[in-house]
């Protein structure tokens, strides 16, 4: 299956929503580095100015306390800072002017800090450090803020832009979703109707309540749908002109040689006669088959009102009860409970029933019943008869392909029925022997 074949399995709604939801997610993270690239240099210009103004007021109780000049309350403010800076994150160290260490805070290494003893800031691996000089350049005061701090105050700024997406990827969908699903409904709309549209139902689509983007879309299948309906409506006249214009030549042919063969003399010329009151008999059914099959083609099947087969049934049956040949051998055993209410048409379902019986009483038992029955939504027709193999069940269905049967015959009947209940949106399905018995025939009809 090629890429393009699977992305036209995916609906327009599902693609929109997972692009426009990655789209926000990355907008979102995009944004969150950024606020989090300006979010450290500012933290570093605040580190570095409490850094430098820490510093500068450390230095003079440095030189106090160095000087033994501060008062008791000096030292004790000394101390205070000294335990500030060790419970917050600064630690400190004082030096003279040969880089010795003589004052520092408690957690501050016990070796010089490895920056030069210059006024600045400074970097170490670890530590951001600015150094304040006093007493003319021979006392130095080296304050170090660890890098670990700084990021860790980055690190938890950028967690709090972070946690909001984990809200805003569900919230996004579902208003993506909502939005998208509410613009895309008349699209849904038109394709619905647009899907059923069948040579049942070919009602030109409501355009004045779609988008104006739409609209053209709908016109264009309105005007494809009536040169459609022209084309099944001259299709459909010629064929009904031409089944009558075929019935009455031939059948006018065929009384009159009725009618020959009543008026010759025994002999062979009568014997001839009955050879051509056969052969067109025979051609009158082959003439009917053909132009159910070309009805069938045209597509008869679907109607935009619902019917009841079971009355198209006993009407069809009663029919065949009205015929001497045929009068009893039919039973219909369909109880109208209404669950054979289907959109079909009338007459493309009574060529159904009747190909199916037809089919039933030529290949059957000679003089044997033909059972017609409807159980859960399916039609079944069951005639006697000797078993037909699996194999030729599958061809029963094509056009002229006969059983092993000896008796008269188009071979188009089942081939109608097939074509005719696909339109129905049903199934013809072929069965032998009939269930629970060792020989028989049944056609079932599945309705949707």
């Amino acid at each position: 299956m090629t890429e393009r074949m699977k992305l036209n399995r995916v609906s327009i709604t599902r693609r929109l929503i997972t692009t426009l939801t990655g789209m926000v997610v990355i907008f979102w993270l995009i944004a969150v580095g950024l606020g989090a690239y300006v979010m450290n240099r500012e933290l570093a210009e605040i580190f570095d100015g409490t850094l430098q103004e820490t510093a500068e007021r450390l230095m003079p109780l440095v030189l106090d306390d160095l000087g033994q000049r501060a008062g008791e309350n000096d030292k004790q403010r000394l101390q205070e800072i000294q335990q500030g800076l060790n419970r917050e994150y600064l630690t400190y160290q004082v030096l003279d002017a040969t880089g010795k260490i003589i004052l520092h805070s408690q957690e501050a290494p016990t070796v010089p800090y490895e920056v030069p003893l210059k006024i600045g800031f400074h970097n170490t691996p670890k530590y951001r450090i600015y150094t304040e000089t006093a007493m003319n350049g021979t006392l130095f005061l080296h304050v170090a803020d660890a890098f670990r701090n700084r990021r860790e105050a980055v690190r938890e700024g950028t967690v709090a832009l972070l946690w909001p997406l984990l809200l805003l990827i569900p919230v996004s969908m579902a208003a993506i979703w909502f939005i998208v699903s509410r613009s895309l409904a008349p699209i849904d709309r038109l394709r619905s109707e647009i899907g059923t549209k069948d040579s049942g139902n070919m009602a030109s689509l409501e355009s004045d309540t779609l988008p104006r983007e739409l609209r053209p879309i709908a016109r264009s299948v309105n005007l494809l749908l009536g040169r459609l309906r022209a084309a099944l409506d001259a299709e459909r006249e010629f064929t009904s002109n031409s089944a009558h214009e075929l019935r009455t030549p031939i059948a006018g042919a065929l009384a009159q040689t009725q009618r020959l063969i009543a008026e010759l003399p025994s002999g062979p010329l009568v014997e001839r006669a009955g050879r051509i009151e056969t052969s067109l008999a025979n051609l009158g059914r082959l003439a009917e088959k053909l132009l159910q099959l070309a009805r069938a083609e045209a597509g008869i099947g679907t109607a935009e009102k619902p019917v009841d087969l079971a009355l198209i049934i006993q009407t069809v049956i009663s029919d065949y009860d009205r015929d001497t040949e045929t009068s009893g051998r039919i039973l219909n055993e369909c109880q109208p409970d209404g669950t054979l209410i289907r959109n079909v048409d009338i007459d493309a379902f009574a060529i159904v029933l009747r190909n199916l019986i037809e089919n039933a009483l030529l290949h059957g038992q000679a003089e044997g019943e033909v059972i017609v029955k409807a159980e859960q939504g399916a039609i079944r027709v069951i005639n006697g008869g000797e078993a037909v193999p699996a194999n030729d069940l599958v061809d029963l269905k094509r056009r002229f392909r006969r059983g092993r049967t000896k008796a008269a015959g188009s071979g188009l009947g089942l081939a109608i029925v097939d074509r005719i209940i696909g339109q129905m949106g049903g199934r013809l399905d072929l069965i032998s022997p009939v269930p629970g018995q060792t020989d028989g025939f049944e056609a079932r009809i599945t309705m949707r």
